[in-house]
């Protein structure tokens, strides 16, 4: 994708009152934002996490602003984060470990809440998951878990001999875990892996074209910022190839990928907005344990499987929350 790199503030901080960092009445309280995907595909724009602020009293344009810094190249992420410090915001949200690395850097006293991390201990982001004892906290995503159940999905609707390609990128340290527990999955299983690795977008033809080397019958990713905003492309490759695939978004599901099993995103909207409340009353991230989702999602593309000419399980159809027909 060939996004230009935007910033974008809800409000000009220049049009704000300067106020102390003590809880006051009247205050406005400012979020910075930083992420890979622009403001109105976030959650401060959907109903989840506006409805979930707005409950505990926290409203844009009232008393929240939410300053965004966003960019597909992840190499400009320290800049941004950096300069969410200089603006000084009162939190910084992220949505993932690319992100959240990015901001610590940046600041070690500013409140950062990140929305998920596959592994927020092995990252060095938090001292430990019950306290966190610094200035980060947010919620842990068991993607290791994750990863295990697609491939027992993909061998439930593939009963057959199969060849998995498994697309992720080699340079995110945190999936080397991620495919570990993947291959493991797969062996129990008597699933032939094919590791289609890449380190941003100008690899993925040639991670293709490792998978059709191999000869591969199903496909899954490993996910993270690089293959999020790679979506497009990698479902329109499945399609072409005609590769039965699961994914660790919904999003895949509606742009036309078959599978999707994935945290539930109101589950996701519903910690952030806990973490955002408590750190606005005077809570420190340090003494705020990272938590996990308990709330995922199937959804199944019907639409897709017909072009495949798949017949979905009846043991997948009755589990799927979503079906896309």
């Amino acid at each position: 994708m060939n996004r230009r790199d935007i910033s974008v503030g809800l409000l000009a901080l220049a049009a704000l009152p300067q106020v102390t960092r003590a809880q006051a009445p009247g205050r406005i309280y400012r979020i910075g934002w930083l992420g890979v995907d622009p403001p109105e595909t976030t959650p401060p724009y959907t109903a989840a996490w506006a409805q979930g602020m707005a409950r505990l009293g926290w409203v844009i344009d009232k008393n929240l602003v939410v300053i965004y810094r966003y960019t597909d190249r992840m190499e400009r992420l320290p800049e941004l984060a950096a300069e969410l410090v200089r603006l000084n915001v009162d939190v910084i949200v992220t949505f993932a470990g690319l992100q959240t690395e990015a901001a610590k850097q940046a600041t070690d006293t500013i409140p950062i809440v990140f929305m998920v991390d596959g592994d927020p201990l092995g990252r060095g982001l938090v001292a430990s998951l019950a306290r966190p004892g610094g200035n980060i906290t947010g919620g842990s995503l068991m993607l290791p878990e994750l990863c295990v159940k697609r491939v027992q999905l993909l061998r439930e609707l593939l009963p057959g001999a199969l060849r998995v390609a498994v697309l992720w990128n080699v340079a995110n340290s945190v999936k080397q875990r991620d495919w570990e527990a993947t291959r493991q999955a797969a062996r129990d299983l008597a699933i032939n892996l094919e590791p289609c690795h890449f380190t941003g977008p100008q690899d993925l033809q040639a991670a293709f074209q490792m998978a059709r080397k191999a000869k591969a019958n199903a496909l899954m990713t490993l996910e993270d910022p690089l293959t999020w905003l790679s979506r497009s492309t990698i479902v329109d490759f499945a399609a072409n190839a005609r590769l039965p695939a699961i994914y660790a978004h919904g999003e895949y599901a509606q742009i036309g990928g078959l599978m999707g099993y994935y945290v539930n995103g109101d589950e996701l909207h519903r910690l952030n907005v806990y973490y955002l409340d408590k750190i606005f009353r005077g809570a420190k991230p340090a003494d705020l344990p990272v938590a996990q989702p308990t709330v995922f999602t199937l959804a199944v593309n019907l639409k897709t499987a017909k072009a495949l000419d798949l017949t979905i399980p009846e043991t997948i159809l009755t589990r799927a929350e979503v079906i896309i027909s």
